[in-house]
């Protein structure tokens, strides 16, 4: 964990930010904290240690519930997170987990070596920012400079090599620029650990390939976890929940499904809200994909913005996560669910819902969905009344950075699921 003394501010008699230290020079443009550590409602280290069995079984109930009343404590984020995204299962133990920790370790140095294989700077402590390639293959000589030293020697003719390699420099400029108000990217170092994990990534999802704004969901991982193995892994996990929004084709973006619930959500729960935004040709709601893709980086400080996917991510927890991501058997079914009310509580608030209604568990909604919505809400006096525009739009909606309250916006946007349920099932 990445820790320093020099900038204090203090919340609830304790240091929180100081986990996550911003640049001196940089303080005045980063949005004000507003997440306190909160005795009794946040998950707490003593607290989480005491989930577990002796053998390593996890009390997963008691767990989620204390996460959606007050958040993780930064000491423990990266440990709790890996069971939040499904990285294990909670009824597994502690020798269980460890041997799959291993395993996945030498599985990502064994993808790391032949990504090191095709291009050398992959694990080197530094990383590309200048294309190696041209679009047809052939080598680009004065590259070398910015890039190391190193240069394609000659035309790369597989075509998934050189998808790969024109990625590679996009990725770069990105990481450049992710977080840089974060003392830890003062360290090249761990840019050049961002960088690794998102060249990895894109070199096994080419169907998906790099996108921006994936520097954004990797860049927490990266200072949560010490092992860049164990960062890869909950990076993987947590892009299981969003990759169909990064894929796009000519003619559409992944994230416009989301975009499309978003707009029915508006148009049943605030059918004014969403008649004045046709009006203004923003019925497609074109003004929320950052918000979505990035799952409100830019909306909330770094640990604010933690601090939500937490809440988001235990509120859609369900215990059947783990199994689906390693292609086991269930060990658990929603329909028992559904009559069992020990089994039900172990899903989080938003997931028991569609449990309960006896829907499919791999539903496409997603609670970022409602949180937006609650976002539009908050600010529906203000759209109605002043924007003119899509252009006023975005501008009411920049307005919002730095002051929202994750649990206010989580705790809003299950009233505005439960009501959207309601009217979209009325007969």
């Amino acid at each position: 964990m990445f820790c320093c003394p020099y900038i204090m501010w203090r919340s609830g008699g304790e240091d929180l930010q100081g986990f996550y230290p911003v640049r001196p020079e940089c303080l005045a443009d980063v949005p004000r904290t507003r997440f306190k550590s909160r005795a009794g409602k946040t998950l707490s280290a003593r607290r989480w240690h005491a989930a577990f069995t002796e053998d390593g079984h996890l009390d997963m109930e008691k767990v989620l519930r204390r996460i959606q009343r007050g958040g993780i404590h930064p000491s423990i984020k990266g440990a709790v997170w890996e069971f939040l995204l499904g990285c294990y299962d909670p009824d597994s133990t502690f020798d269980e987990r460890t041997k799959l920790r291993t395993l996945r370790r030498e599985q990502y140095a064994a993808w790391k070596q032949e990504c090191k294989t095709m291009v050398p700077v992959v694990g080197s402590g530094t990383y590309i920012t200048m294309a190696v390639v041209q679009q047809n293959g052939e080598p680009i000589d004065e590259s070398s400079v910015e890039n190391q030293g190193w240069v394609v020697k000659e035309t790369v003719r597989d075509e998934r090599v050189l998808q790969w390699m024109l990625s590679l420099h996009q990725i770069g400029l990105d990481v450049a620029r992710t977080d840089r108000y974060l003392s830890f990217y003062e360290d090249g170092a761990n840019q050049s650990k961002l960088w690794d994990v998102l060249a990895i990534y894109t070199w096994l999802n080419l169907d998906i390939g790099y996108v921006q704004g994936m520097n954004d969901i990797s860049s927490p991982m990266i200072i949560l976890f010490e092992d860049e193995a164990d960062a890869f892994w909950c990076f993987e996990r947590a892009m299981r929940r969003l990759r169909e929004n990064f894929r796009a084709t000519a003619t559409s973006m992944g994230v416009q499904t989301q975009l499309g619930v978003l707009s029915q959500v508006i148009k049943t729960v605030d059918p004014r809200l969403h008649q004045h935004l046709e009006d203004l040709d923003g019925g497609e709601y074109l003004f929320a994909i950052r918000m979505l893709m990035v799952l409100f980086r830019r909306e909330f400080s770094f640990l604010d913005a933690l601090y939500l996917w937490e809440l988001m991510w235990a509120m859609e927890y369900n215990p059947n996560m783990f199994a689906t991501y390693e292609e086991l058997e269930d060990r658990n079914n929603n329909n028992n669910a559904a009559d069992d009310p020990k089994l039900l509580k172990r899903y989080g608030k938003f997931e028991r819902k569609y449990v309960n209604s006896g829907k499919n568990e791999r539903h496409s909604n997603t609670i970022a969905v409602f949180v937006v919505a609650s976002v539009l809400q908050t600010k529906n006096k203000r759209l109605l009344k002043e924007a003119k525009g899509l252009d006023d739009v975005v501008q009411i909606l920049g307005d919002i950075a730095g002051n929202l309250d994750a649990k206010k916006a989580c705790k809003e946007a299950l009233k505005i699921h439960e009501k959207f349920l309601k009217k979209a099932n009325r007969p």
